[in-house]
């Protein structure tokens, strides 16, 4: 339903608004709504792929470079979003109503030592892998990543991905709209792999019902002592 959706909207955006519409959408895409990049890079690289495409803002033919710089920034436009929604809104909301979501401070805590040892790597690879793309600043901005790390990584791996697919684009020419369908089964991957994570971590919170418990090893006492006999009578 979304690919069918978005198909035409991209089509008459690209064709009204050339490169700045390439910015537009990846920028929605990275900002927490599922505009699927793999339908807008592909799309990019069929347009310079084909020489009747005119770009509408320079009256001449797409180029790739362009598309891809343009989709970068676009990117890392709607990440900065995404990373403000979840710093300025998403932090003090949990810290206020988390506890009712399962969500202790000291959870808020670890996120935050997570990301500030392993936020680059973390930001870097989720801009690689669709879904989690699409998801990835939320929590770094909950976790109050440093912001020019986070510009600085979210960008390489958004210049990677957009390099990627609209080259993949302008392969593939007018067979382009393949790559989504190829890319298809590592979405359901993904997105089982996250549900999975989320409800196996929901069911540990909830103190892992239906799993065995361990028995509570039993106490040796020691008998009592008897009192020490007094003597006989008569002794």
């Amino acid at each position: 339903f979304i690919d069918e959706t978005a198909l035409p909207v991209l089509q008459s955006l690209y064709g009204a608004a050339g490169y700045v519409g390439v910015m537009i959408a990846m920028a929605i895409e990275s900002a927490m709504i599922p505009l699927p990049s793999e339908l807008i890079l592909p799309l990019g690289g069929f347009m310079v792929s084909d020489a009747s495409q005119i770009e509408p803002l320079t009256g001449g033919a797409w180029n790739f470079w362009i598309v891809v710089v343009v989709a970068t920034i676009g990117n890392t436009l709607g990440s900065l979003i995404a990373y403000a929604i979840g710093a300025w809104g998403g932090r003090p909301f949990l810290e206020r109503y988390g506890k009712y979501m399962l969500i202790r401070e000291h959870e808020l805590e670890a996120a935050d030592h997570f990301f500030a040892r392993y936020g680059s790597a973390t930001v870097f690879i989720g801009r690689l892998l669709p879904i989690v793309r699409t998801f990835i600043s939320f929590p770094a901005g909950v976790a109050r990543m440093n912001l020019g790390k986070f510009i600085l990584y979210s960008t390489l791996g958004a210049l990677l991905w957009s390099t990627l697919l609209v080259w993949a684009g302008v392969q593939l020419g007018a067979n382009w709209v393949t790559i989504r369908d190829m890319l298809k089964p590592f979405d359901m991957a993904i997105a089982g792999l996250v549900v999975a994570l989320f409800l196996g971590l929901l069911w540990w919170r909830l103190g892992m019902p239906g799993w065995p418990k361990k028995a509570a090893p039993a106490v040796e006492t020691s008998p009592a002592a008897e009192p020490a006999a007094g003597p006989e009578p008569g002794a």
